[in-house]
């Protein structure tokens, strides 16, 4: 909350709860589980046990990872399930084994790896979920870790929604020779590593903490609150009265805005927060934070993904 800009101080509010001083029900309702996926199930599986687990109507997850494919996997809770765009926002990175066909010298994979970093054209493979037409990503970088004969290990950060599989496909083609990707793990999704991940057991193990000891405190411990989905983007902190509006779908007024990151701009996802640090909706920017911070009237974001339920704040809009 350093970087923010204030515009006017937010008074300590009787409304709304502080994420770490929910319930333990708000908590789950609200809450992220980080999961280690195994290699087997697949993302959708995971959901569903998490689901079942907590005993939530629902849990949706963000970043589908094939089922032989390991790692950080965030699975959002009830509620939380509305955040989970947010996360597509955020890059990516994985650690990786390609196989290539043929003997290339080391130095020629490196250079060719080289040149895959910037804007790369991806067709997503005839499996994926989406419909297969040629799309531009972004790798930010790629790093061949080790090259042992044909097996190069690697380590790419790349924007959302790349297909790793396709790249390890394209390195090949343009070798000459070929290559396929035998091993992949996620090693973070957006802001969240894998020390932030655990294996589903330690969901389990918690939550029977809880229900037999009625002990809570490994299950707070293990659930992230739906906040720490939006970590990534630039916030904007609103007054109390312009809670309820953006609730019901109203865009964030200017004279709204409390606090904000100083780097907006036009364009950007922004998470709205109440002066306690709960998310009330993703917006996007129509202004940049230079523009908002002069303003006196006009709207500062388009509320794109209502987070909060109507009602948790006063209606004090007319």
């Amino acid at each position: 909350m350093s970087d923010l800009v204030v515009l006017h101080e937010v008074p300590d509010s009787k409304h709304g709860t502080r994420p770490e001083e929910r319930s333990i029900e708000e908590r789950i309702r609200l809450g992220v589980a980080i999961v280690d996926k195994p290699a087997g199930p697949t993302s959708h599986q995971v959901s569903a046990w998490v689901r079942d687990m907590f005993g939530v109507p629902k849990a949706g997850h963000s970043g589908t990872l094939d089922p032989r494919v390991t790692g950080v996997l965030p699975v959002a809770l009830a509620d939380a399930t509305r955040a989970l765009e947010a996360v597509l926002e955020g890059d990516k990175e994985y650690i990786g084994v390609m196989q290539i066909h043929q003997d290339v010298d080391e130095r020629r994979v490196r250079s060719m790896m080289g040149r895959f970093v910037g804007e790369i054209y991806q067709i997503p493979p005839i499996r994926s979920a989406v419909k297969r037409e040629q799309r531009t990503r972004h790798v930010y970088e790629l790093e061949p870790l080790e090259v042992d004969g044909r097996n190069v290990l690697f380590r790419v950060r790349c924007e959302s929604g790349t297909y790793i599989r396709t790249l390890c496909a394209d390195i090949g083609d343009a070798l000459g020779v070929g290559a396929n990707l035998v091993d992949l793990r996620r090693t973070r999704a957006a802001t969240f590593g894998e020390t932030d991940a655990h294996p589903l057991n330690a969901f389990r193990d918690a939550l029977a903490y809880w229900k037999e000891d009625g002990d809570d405190t490994p299950v707070r411990a293990i659930l992230r609150p739906v906040e720490d989905l939006l970590r990534h983007l630039p916030r904007i902190v609103v007054k109390d009265t312009a809670v309820d509006a953006i609730c019901h779908g109203a865009n964030l007024a200017v004279p709204g805005v409390a606090k904000l990151s100083d780097h907006i701009r036009v364009g950007d996802l922004v998470g709205v927060y109440t002066g306690k640090g709960e998310a009330v909706a993703i917006a996007k920017a129509l202004m940049t934070s230079d523009r908002i911070v002069i303003a006196k009237s006009g709207a500062a974001a388009d509320t794109a993904r209502v987070l909060m339920t109507p009602g948790t704040y006063p209606r004090l809009w007319k």
